[in-house]
């Protein structure tokens, strides 16, 4: 039974080693947008404002329309 509980312990050794540099390897290609060329960031940028500045004209369309029939 010894045996069996070391594999368990080095499995979940193995695991956490595996997390641990999985994180490394995360927060490495997060700082300064790594990895990215400049077009690939302008894109993924324009992508992004183009999706806010949609929402927000959506918000204020449904928010003149309420004002406008509050009026009548």
């Amino acid at each position: 039974m010894t045996r069996g509980n070391q594999r368990d312990l080095a499995r979940a050794k193995a695991a956490k080693k595996q997390q641990d540099l999985q994180k490394q390897k995360k927060s490495s290609e997060k700082g300064a947008n790594k990895g990215l060329t400049l077009e690939e960031r302008r894109h993924r940028d324009a992508e992004i404002m183009r999706l806010k500045q949609e929402k927000k004209a959506g918000g204020a369309q449904g928010g003149g329309e309420q004002g406008a029939t509050g009026g009548k």
